[in-house]
């Protein structure tokens, strides 16, 4: 099944609706947050994941203890930066989408957003958006084949390449790096 989803064409096709689905719904969120008459503000957000943090209905035990002090210590003080990161992050990753472009590198950060929210306590969209997701992220780069990663991932691989491998002859091919002793050796 990984195969076919990682390789097939026909996979591919499918995958390209799927990924222009679900960069919409992004674009679009973060749009409408960038582009408000009223700005984004994450602040009330972000105080009631501290006030109403996920808890062990049992116990009253955080559930997601350190995501909690995250918000808490981190997240909450620097509120301003959240209110710029959140709807840019989701315009990119709908960009990204949409586009075909860096597919799995804006998969994984649509992804991180989500599971974000919901440590949070925010279930909404997200559990849908998340397994969606992550067939996208699973298939790697044949989510993008069509779209623009059809032409970046090849210069992202030659670039790779050339700035990992030395060009004479006693290296060509092999990688700099590793084995402190193998590039002491070089």
């Amino acid at each position: 099944m990984m195969t076919w989803l990682r390789e097939n064409r026909y996979a591919a096709v499918l995958l390209t609706f799927i990924r222009l689905y679900l960069g919409f719904n992004w674009m679009i969120h973060g749009w409408e947050k960038l582009t408000a008459a009223t700005p984004f503000n994450a602040g009330g957000f972000l105080k009631n994941a501290v006030a109403n943090p996920v808890v062990d209905k049992a116990t009253k035990e955080l559930i997601y203890p350190n995501f909690t002090a995250f918000i808490e210590h981190f997240a909450l003080p620097n509120a301003k930066i959240f209110n710029f990161l959140i709807p840019l992050g989701e315009f990119l990753v709908g960009l990204g989408l949409i586009l075909g472009a860096l597919t799995t590198a804006a998969m994984f950060f649509g992804l991180l957003m989500n599971f974000m929210f919901m440590f949070a306590g925010t279930v909404s969209t997200n559990p849908w958006m998340i397994m969606v997701g992550f067939i996208i992220f699973a298939a790697g780069a044949n989510a993008g084949r069509f779209g623009l990663d059809h032409y970046i991932l090849p210069l992202i691989k030659k670039w790779t390449h050339h700035l990992f491998h030395k060009n004479d002859a006693g290296t060509k091919g092999k990688p700099i790096g590793g084995n402190p002793l193998e590039r002491a050796a070089h």
